[in-house]
């Protein structure tokens, strides 16, 4: 027998389906939201994973092209590896939920929600958010949830609880909030230079929205939730860390970390497990769980030095940001760069610009086809931090950290009729010491500036850290966190933005959750640092972006033509348009509204072809002067072309002054000829001629 549970969302209906389809998974729930359909199951191994010091959670987010009615492109014809927008969602349902498992447990779980339709009223990412917390509180997987998922709109200045697709895309503000009972353990955002204040706002209204799905999952759990099963613990023995402390005293590894050199720290702690291993070199069973412990204490160890005696591994202040250096201009001939950096965290970020013809088309769980017309791509590199590895292309990180730089910056970018280009900018992480994605924020930013793209506001970004104590009251928050802070602190809270708002924001946490005091903390000191570093570093290298495109940039000139004429301009088959691009060598784009966009390197020749394709889109005016090419010699006159496809006919009669008796006397294929338009003859066509035109 299977169970159904429901309640409303916003004015929407949620229903549950426990215990009808994929039974033999751990646990499984088929969620509608609204007509919105998405299956989740929560699947574990039997036994842990051996040889691994970490907990091996996997997500998917699949998305079906028939919950939309669409067949995919390619030869084929089904789907293929996961989109963008796919990896970004496993990640969202990744954040809140990977804290949620105990930190000992090494079995595989993998967390799988499959879109099987969508109701355009109800989000599908939304749904698998839920449907995987519902599938993993009911399962017997070791879980201290449940977790719940809201996202919050802004339209007009009123907040809008759980958005719509159509809502999501014209929102001033694109938040999800993920919350236990008690506090918030995710946050992203992207906004529309949103206040801090009324961010603050709206996540709480998120918050306290969790609370009423966190209840109806309690409900679901306590009817029909499975017991939790035993597991086999992987914590590292106390014994092994009183023995490790007679080995290497707290204040040995407080030296050894005490420093603002990555490398060198790396080279005191590899000293130290030497010196352990060779300690215990005859027990073979802490022999094999050095490396974990070891980790563990130099994270005990860090962590009480930032708490108890606020002094940082790099002995900066709590507040303090490091040493920042930014520059414009670095690689030539591309259309603008610019270097970042902040410590031992270095990104190079180079901008293109092309036609709008160039945008990226998605094809996804979306009625109409979608373009982006500003792209933003990170890479890194393993010599960034030191390693040897083959690059295998972008993973789910790259991905990540470029969609959230991109989010900074969509809001500053002009509008295509204020700048009619396609955008892509790129960063290359040259050194990485932590919040490499914060620095690819600023970059990009002075990048587009560097080549000419009038973004409205300078952006920059800055990530907080947080380490704490017993209490909820017991904490501190850090500026501008490094590597070290992040891996062993609590808390890694990205915040981007203008002078005026926030323009995206990610949080990534360890810990089960967040109080009110911390976030509203984060946000303020990331305010702050954010401000200090646009004043102090970016300003000085590049205040506003440039007048005018680069030099080896594409230049772009925009007409505005009646769309009843672009069959004229476009011809059969396309044959006017590619002879105009063949003549000329630019690009040109024509939207359904009769904008046309013309690109290329020489001015001369975009303006050749501009002149061509008013020509064709305007009628003939009588007493008007054109200028065209003899492209054909009959002997009652001569035909001229004015632009492809475009051509009228001077008779015999009206070539000279003077009588002639041969067209040929006066005129050869391919001369350059001004003439006059007479307007239409007696049989309704148009004339010309060409006595008398200077």
């Amino acid at each position: 027998m299977y169970k159904t549970y429901s309640m409303e969302i916003a004015g929407k209906p949620l229903k549950a389906i426990i215990g009808k389809v994929a039974a033999q998974a751990n646990g499984a729930v088929l969620l509608q939201y609204g007509e919105t359909t998405v299956l989740s199951t929560a699947t574990a191994s039997d036994k842990p994973r051996d040889g691994i010091d970490f907990f091996p959670l996997s997500v998917e987010y699949e998305e079906k092209l028939y919950a939309v009615g669409k067949i995919p492109g390619g030869f084929n014809k089904r789907e293929g590896k996961a989109s963008e927008n796919a990896i970004l969602t496993s990640r969202v349902i990744d954040r809140p939920m990977r804290p949620l498992f105990p930190k000992d447990y090494r079995n595989d779980v993998t967390l799988n929600n499959m879109v099987m339709s969508v109701d355009p009223q109800c989000r599908p990412e939304l749904v698998a958010m839920l449907g995987a917390a519902i599938a993993t509180s009911v399962s017997d997987i070791p879980f201290d949830g449940p977790c719940a998922s809201t996202q919050v709109g802004l339209i007009d200045g009123e907040f809008i609880i759980n958005p719509s697709q159509e809502q999501w895309k014209n929102s001033d503000l694109n938040l999800t909030v993920a919350s236990t009972g008690e506090k918030v353990i995710m946050i992203e955002a992207g906004a529309n230079e949103v206040p801090e204040n009324k961010m603050i706002e709206a996540i709480y209204l998120a918050h306290d929205e969790n609370q009423k799905i966190i209840e109806f999952i309690n409900q679901i759990v306590e009817e029909v939730g499975k017991p939790k099963h035993e597991y086999t613990s992987c914590a590292i023995p106390q014994e092994l860390f009183d023995e490790m402390k007679k080995t290497v005293t707290p204040q040995e590894m407080e030296a050894a970390v005490f420093t603002d050199e990555k490398q060198v720290r790396e080279e005191n702690i590899k000293v130290i497990q030497e010196k352990l291993e060779e300690a215990f070199a005859e027990n073979e069973e802490w022999l094999g769980l050095i490396g974990e412990a070891l980790y563990q204490y130099e994270k005990k160890t860090v962590r009480k030095m930032i708490l108890k005696d606020h002094k940082r591994p790099d002995g900066r202040e709590i507040t303090q940001i490091r040493p920042l250096a930014a520059e414009v201009d670095i690689i030539p001939r591309v259309h603008g760069s610019a270097m970042f950096t902040r410590g031992q965290t270095q990104i190079c970020n180079v901008c293109t610009l092309a036609p709008l013809s160039e945008a990226q088309k998605i094809d996804g769980l979306d009625e109409n086809e979608v373009s982006k017309r500003y792209m933003h791509h990170y890479n890194f590199p393993a010599y960034s931090v030191g390693e040897t590895k083959v690059s295998r292309g972008p993973g789910r990180r790259e991905i990540g950290h470029g969609a959230l730089a991109e989010r900074a910056l969509i809001p500053v970018l002009p509008s295509v009729e204020e700048f009619p280009y396609t955008i892509r900018t790129v960063s290359e992480t040259f050194e990485s010491n932590g919040s490499t994605s914060m620095a690819s924020t600023c970059s990009s930013c002075m990048s587009l500036m560097a080549a000419g793209v009038p973004i409205k506001k300078m952006v920059a970004g800055i990530s907080c850290g947080l380490v704490t104590g017993d209490t909820d009251d017991e904490f501190i928050l850090l500026t501008d966190i490094q590597g070290l802070e992040d891996f062993f602190g609590d808390m890694d809270f990205k915040v981007t933005g203008t002078t005026d708002g926030i323009t995206a924001i990610q949080m990534d946490i360890k810990i089960h959750g967040l109080t009110r005091p911390i976030v509203e903390g984060a946000i303020a000191r990331c305010r702050e640092a954010r401000l200090f570093i646009m004043d102090t570093c970016m300003k000085p290298a590049i205040a506003e972006p440039r007048k005018e495109v680069g030099k080896y940039a594409p230049k772009i000139v925009q007409i505005q033509i009646d769309p009843s004429k672009i069959g004229d301009v476009v011809g059969q088959r396309g044959k006017v348009i590619n002879t105009i691009i063949e003549r000329t060598g630019v690009k040109i784009d024509i939207t359904d509204e009769g904008a046309v966009s013309v690109c290329g390197l020489d001015q001369e020749k975009m303006d050749a072809a501009v002149n061509m394709i008013q020509i064709i889109a305007s009628d003939f005016e009588e007493g008007a002067v054109y200028e065209g090419t003899v492209v054909s010699i009959k002997e009652f006159g001569a035909f001229i072309e004015f632009a492809p496809g475009k051509e009228g006919m001077v008779h015999i009669s009206k070539i000279s002054k003077e009588r002639i008796n041969r067209v040929e006397d006066v005129l050869t294929l391919g001369d350059r000829v001004k003439v006059v338009c007479l307007g239409k003859d007696k049989m309704g066509r148009i004339s010309f001629a060409m006595k008398g035109v200077r």
